[in-house]
């Protein structure tokens, strides 16, 4: 028994379609897994890069009280002309570029001083 010709060109043409769809598919598959890993690693620097910020930050900002009690002490660079004192022997510091400037205190020292006028 032998097959008819038409029969033959339909099993190699579906055999090369099949071939050809498994090749594309493959390659898509492939494909989108590779913009997966690149997706996951760009993610993963970029958390790593916040928790670094976040980190150095926690490490670097300064944890000083609002205001300078008696047990503070002013070093030789402050100006006491900036430093005004109010009650219970606290100090606050008036100059806004000196980095112990705390605006805060500042208002509420400029608040008492106008309710007591």
């Amino acid at each position: 028994m032998s097959t008819s010709t038409g029969v033959n060109v339909l099993r190699y043409s579906a055999l090369v379609f099949g071939v050809f769809y498994g090749f594309t598919h493959q390659r898509s598959i492939t494909s989108r897994e590779k913009k997966d890993a690149v997706n996951r690693e760009w993610q993963r620097k970029t958390d790593l890069i916040a928790q670094a910020k976040a980190e150095y930050t926690k490490q670097h900002t300064p944890v000083e009280s609002k205001t300078l009690s008696g047990g503070g002490s002013l070093s030789s660079t402050d100006n006491p002309a900036w430093i005004c004192s109010i009650d219970m022997g606290a100090t606050v510091v008036t100059n806004p570029e000196d980095p112990k400037f705390d605006l805060e205190a500042y208002l509420n020292l400029v608040d008492a001083e106008s309710k007591g006028k």
